[in-house]
């Protein structure tokens, strides 16, 4: 049945049928802008400054539609026309991934190369892939506004409800790639489903209206399921020299990879890569790196400070489970309770790095966001780590003044917060200005400088304490714990450095974070020293 045919017993029939148009189309609109979000943030990240590029261009795209949409529909008031506008915004939204893989591919060698001016166009050229398929979705709605209307008296409430009806299917658009396609079936896949429904809605009509005409438009699923074949084979990210890929997906929060290397280590890597976030090895537990160094960190109590004082810890990210794994080889009557955003982690976790009952039965896992999850717990912690920071999209909330009152009401009495700050070697502002907020909650502020890396770690304090500390808990061992814990306290205290100033405090009203840590990125990059930035790791 044709639009136009519908309307010969009622225009109703065919009224209804535009409206169907317009909210496939609004939810179409809705989910191809979030699943550009996550085709884009497996590589660039999902900060803010990508959100605002997304968000940006997608609304020029369809104000460009818009505008092209009305003018054609006064001119050429036809369905027909209506209708080829809507098959090909499909085919080239399902187009989309398919073009932007091998440039994604090129991309995350690039980023993780730091080559910034490859990264950066790569970047620019995705963003233009969508502009003539948004586009097309932008005229929908005047288009259909216009064939709806058979009476100029009532065309305000036509368009009310035709943009009624896209903004619905935008709400369903909005939800069902976060919530379920994305993680179900995966980025490509979401945008050929969308794309498949809006096809289909048009051609169905076309085709009982004129099938002649319609029959050239089958070539278009038929392309894209050619491509599909040829261009979803091989991993998004290609893994590093001398390791194999043991484990690509997708979940709703982030782009996954787990590989393993010749010696045996897994790796797990996150988004575009920039950052080993859990390492495991079968016979090994420490491995030289940030995780390392949480272990020191209730040593800055007053000596002696013995280890079994360490009774539990709260980890705000958890990813796969190392720093769990380090701390109940050290302290085997700790009670850990692990906060993770993203229960395809935890899930990969379990698979690939032992952070299971069996490996860990002192760690409790939570599912959910840091800061919620630690204001619903009721116990007190003698170690509140946080290793949540992943620049440049650090959350906001969980470096704030009032994020780190809530932790100290939920230290023990000699209770520590630890907390895992990127820098380069020449900008420690994001450091200085962590420091500064913590200082605004706690009595003193330790700073260690993870060697060979980007990182630092603060260490706040319930009670005053000297960083001097550290190094008089040497003189105490204790004969069952690991001795790797002294290694690493001596190492910490050999790495030590003073607190910088800072006139940035960090509070719920005013966070930011994400600007500063951009600025120390782009002045790095700036300087020429793009071969040099890595972190090495979360």
């Amino acid at each position: 049945m044709s639009i136009a045919g519908a309307a010969n017993p009622s225009s109703t029939l065919r009224k209804r049928y535009l409206y169907l148009i317009a909210f496939v189309s609004g939810m179409t609109t809705l989910a191809i802008e979030l699943s550009a979000s996550r085709l884009l943030g497996s590589v660039f990240g999902n900060s803010n400054l990508v959100w605002a590029n997304v968000i940006g261009l997608m609304l020029l795209y369809l104000t460009a539609g818009y505008f092209l949409g009305g003018r054609l529909a006064d001119r050429f008031p036809r369905e027909d026309l209506l209708l080829k506008l809507i098959m090909w915004a499909a085919f080239l939204c399902g187009l989309i991934p398919l073009l932007a893989r091998p440039i994604i591919s090129r991309a995350a060698q690039a980023v993780f190369g730091a080559e910034a001016a490859l990264a950066l166009g790569s970047f620019i050229v995705i963003l233009i892939l969508f502009s003539v398929p948004v586009t097309l979705l932008g005229t929908v709605s005047p288009f259909v506004i216009r064939l709806a209307v058979t009476d100029i008296a009532f065309s305000g409430r036509v368009a009310g409800q035709v943009y009624a009806i896209s903004t619905l299917g935008s709400i369903l658009g909005a939800f069902l790639p976060v919530l379920l396609t994305i993680p179900q079936i995966g980025t490509t896949r979401t945008f050929l489903l969308f794309a498949g429904i809006l096809y289909a809605v048009a051609f169905a009509a076309h085709l009982r209206s004129n099938a002649r005409a319609a029959l050239p438009y089958v070539c278009m699923p038929i392309l894209l399921g050619l491509l599909v074949g040829t261009a979803t084979g091989s991993p998004l990210r290609q893994p590093a020299q001398d390791a194999n890929l043991v484990y690509e997906g997708e979940s709703a929060y982030n782009y996954i990879q787990v590989q393993e290397d010749s010696a045996g280590y897994r790796y797990l890597y996150l988004n575009e890569g920039q950052g080993v976030h859990s390492q495991w090895h079968e016979s090994e537990i420490f491995y030289g790196a940030t995780w390392d160094y949480f272990l020191a960190a209730p040593y800055f109590n007053n000596a002696p400070y013995r280890a079994d004082q360490v009774k539990s810890m709260l980890l705000i990210g958890l990813a796969a489970g190392t720093i769990p794994r380090q701390h109940t080889s050290v302290y085997s009557h700790i009670r850990i309770d692990g906060i993770e955003l993203d229960p395809e982690i935890v899930e990969v976790g379990a698979r690939y790095f032992d952070m299971n009952a069996e490996a860990m039965p002192q760690l409790n896992t939570h599912l959910g966001d840091g800061r919620f999850i630690l204001n619903q717990m009721a116990r007190d912690y003698t170690v509140i780590a946080v290793d949540a920071y992943r620049p440049p999209y650090i959350p906001w909330h969980l470096t704030t003044v009032e994020f780190f009152t809530e932790v100290k009401n939920r230290l023990s009495e000699e209770g520590v917060v630890s907390i895992n700050v990127g820098r380069t070697d020449t900008d420690r502002r994001l450091v200085d200005a962590l420091s500064h907020t913590l200082l605004a909650v706690f009595p003193n502020v330790h700073a260690i400088d993870v060697p060979q890396s980007f990182n630092t770690i603060l260490v706040a304090t319930l009670r005053p304490t000297a960083a001097d500390n550290l190094r008089a808990n040497l003189n105490y061992p204790v004969d069952s714990v690991n001795p790797v814990l002294y290694e690493i306290m001596a190492m910490a205290a050999d790495n030590i450095v003073p607190l910088g100033e800072s006139h940035i405090l960090f509070t719920d009203d005013r966070a930011p974070v994400e600007m500063l840590v951009d600025s120390i990125v782009l002045d790095f990059l700036l300087a020429g020293r793009a071969e040099e930035f890595r972190l090495d790791d979360d």
